[in-house]
Formats: structure tokens, sequence, C-alpha cells
């Protein structure tokens, strides 16, 4: 079993910043990618970024060249700095692990952006 506890969520203003923070605990093995998506109002959930075992990330085209993913393999911890925020970042952000073919969720954190 694994446990996700994000942490880092809060209100901003637009063009802030937050940091989002994501600890695993537990069977912790074989972990193939680790990573963060979002569920805003009235809107589907969507990937944010993910970052693999051996360093690679990817990013929704929405938040290229804002936000930053990284991971400590050894902590088994993910993280998401956000940059330039925007009142259309709102959204609940979940972390994600990724053990194939399982996926375990958190909890999830709010994040509002809004003057």
């Amino acid at each position: 079993q694994v446990h996700l506890v994000e942490s880092g969520g809060g209100l901003v203003q637009p063009g802030g910043s937050l940091r989002l923070s994501c600890a695993a605990s537990g069977s912790i093995f074989n972990v193939n990618a680790m990573g963060w998506y979002r569920r805003a109002p009235g809107k589907q959930r969507e990937l944010v970024a993910f970052i693999t075992n051996d360093g690679s990330t990817n990013y929704a085209d929405s938040v290229k060249g804002r936000f930053t993913i990284s991971r400590d393999n050894a902590k088994n911890t993910v993280s998401l700095q956000m940059n330039s925020l925007k009142p259309e970042d709102t959204a609940v952000y979940y972390c994600n692990l990724q053990r194939r073919p399982v996926n375990y969720w958190g909890q999830g954190t709010q994040v509002t952006v809004s003057s």
C-alpha cells in the first residue's frame, strides 16, 4: 500500500508563486513515475506534469514555462514549483504515484489564484 500526502496549497494573487510538495510512504519500490494532476470546478481532471524515474519530465501546454516538477527518489517526494500563476490555475491539485499497473492518489490540496 502507498500513502500520498500533499502540502503547500493556498491563496495567491495572479502572478504569484506557490510550491506544492508530496510525500509518499508505505510500500515504495519500483516506482515508474510521479506527477501532479488538477481538477478545476466544472472541468475534468487533467495532467499538469509528471516525472519518471530517470528524470524525464512532461508538462501540460497550459503550464509550460511556468511550472517545474522535481523529484527526490531517495526520499520518495515530488514537488511542483508554480510561478506566474493565473486565475485559471485555480483547482484542487492531486499527487499521483505510478507503479504499473497501479496508480496511487493523494487527497489533494486547494490552489486558489485570485485578486
